[in-house]
């Protein structure tokens, strides 16, 4: 179906390439994810695919600057202005043997077989300014009525590439849209299937769930689809585990669900959010009155995370960072000093502890009664920013003197014995500031090593 009163804003650079296809008599259009954020009124898109009837090598052929990205597959990156744009031929795809791509692909002369291949009606959305919208499948009516709906029969459709799976409840989530019945039956019956994808691509989807503003609809779907205990089978546990315990009036899952949706929309420390309660199905004990209790969930939650995190193939950095602050997530300074603050910002890092503050008021808010942990939190968040304004030493780089400054005072080759000295000084240091300074370190150092006090 046609619908040429639509009007899109077409970027110069595309509509360049458009006309240049034209005038060498092709057909172009603009298609998927641009065309529907448009027809929904967002602000304009990123990313500008465009269709065409033009084989590969005629594309190569039309314009100077070309990049052979995806040739196989019919996508040649056309460079204009440095910026590159997916031209891709019209095509159907093969045979697919692993749900996830097909064998080869079949170049088509057909705008309509092109868009009959692609996962959502929303998304088999075509443009140009020469006939206005193209929909063959009911995309825009879907748009309006908010739904997703795969184009042609869902299980095929997911049989075909299972990640669309997860990106039906990604698109749910970002657009606020529900999953339409026969899509989301689909879903639940071919949830298996989600093992044939890569751990990247799952990660990809994940994360962009976690940075919508329907993060709580999105893992819910995960799980009402069985989607969750393929992907995260650490997170299924906690679905429906009571906490029996009078800080908490939800389950351990919809804790999460609650930590998850109050952190700020920063990935880490919403990976953290979902990640800092997933030791507590492993640790859960009852006392006497009844009453649950989790000790050391925040330990070994760092080596469940862990574990997740290198399993879906994240940076190392990420890992770091976010293993820390599942480790410190429970650490609220109830009566703060000043070196205890101080070994805190050691332990979490400059660049990460007011993270830690946003994902702990995340949990008390997640959490029954929040007002008292909410007032500890603030209480040492001002102390965090008083001692980072008075620029005491902090970290080992801070003290006044180093390792090689030991060796050759007190003539220790390298090795652990001068890390060990270091972390001695640090800690005399965050205690007492007036410290720092190279005669006096040598001279603890001096007192120490010689008496024997300390076994470096």
């Amino acid at each position: 179906m046609i619908h040429k009163s639509m009007e899109m804003h077409i970027p110069i650079d595309v509509k360049m390439i458009l006309d240049c296809l034209k005038n060498n008599g092709y057909e172009s259009y603009i298609v998927g994810g641009s065309v529907r954020d448009c027809k929904i009124g967002r602000t304009m898109p990123k990313d500008y695919d465009i269709t065409t009837n033009a084989l590969p090598g005629e594309i190569i052929r039309i314009f100077d600057k070309t990049v052979p990205t995806g040739i196989e597959h019919g996508t040649v990156t056309v460079m204009i202005n440095s910026e590159g744009y997916e031209v891709t031929t019209y095509r159907i795809d093969g045979e697919y043997r692993d749900n996830r791509r097909p064998e080869g692909v079949t170049f088509v002369l057909n705008l309509k077989e092109d868009l009959a291949r692609r996962d959502f009606t929303i998304n088999a959305l075509a443009f140009n300014e020469e006939h206005g919208l193209i929909d063959y499948f009911g995309g825009r009516v879907d748009l309006e009525n908010k739904i997703i709906r795969a184009v042609g029969e869902p299980n095929k459709r997911f049989q075909e590439d299972a990640l669309r799976m997860l990106r039906a409840i990604r698109f749910a989530a970002s657009l606020d849209f529900h999953i339409e019945e026969n899509t989301l039956e689909a879903i639940k019956a071919n949830s298996h299937l989600i093992l044939n994808v890569s751990n990247e691509r799952i990660r990809d989807e994940l994360c962009k769930m976690l940075l919508t503003n329907n993060t709580t609809k999105a893992l819910r779907t995960l799980e009402e689809t069985k989607l969750l205990e393929f992907i995260l089978p650490e997170l299924e546990i906690a679905v429906g585990f009571n906490q029996q315990n009078p800080h908490h009036d939800k389950d351990i899952f919809e804790h999460i669900l609650a930590v998850v949706e109050k952190c700020p929309q920063s990935l880490d420390l919403r990976v953290a959010g979902l990640l800092h309660d997933i030791a507590k199905p492993y640790c859960f004990t009852m006392d006497k009155e009844g009453i649950g209790h989790f000790y050391g969930h925040d330990k070994k939650g760092v080596i469940i995370s862990k574990n997740i995190l290198r399993r879906l193939k994240f940076d190392n950095q990420s890992i770091s960072k976010i293993c820390i602050l599942v480790k410190e997530h429970m650490n609220v300074l109830i009566k703060p000093t000043d070196a205890s603050v101080k070994r805190l910002i050691n332990r979490v890092g400059v660049d990460s502890v007011h993270d830690l503050f946003a994902l702990q008021r995340a949990d008390a808010l997640g959490s029954h009664h929040p007002e008292i942990r909410l007032e500890e939190i603030s209480r040492v968040e001002e102390k965090v920013i008083a001692i980072l304004e008075s620029k005491v030493p902090l970290y080992i780089k801070d003290l006044a003197i180093n390792g090689e400054d030991l060796m050759r005072e007190f003539s220790i080759k390298t090795g652990k014995e001068i890390g060990d000295m270091l972390k001695f000084l640090l800690d005399k240091v965050l205690e007492n500031p007036e410290l720092n300074s190279k005669e006096r370190l040598l001279d603890i150092i001096y007192h120490e090593h010689i008496k024997g006090l300390k076994g470096f």
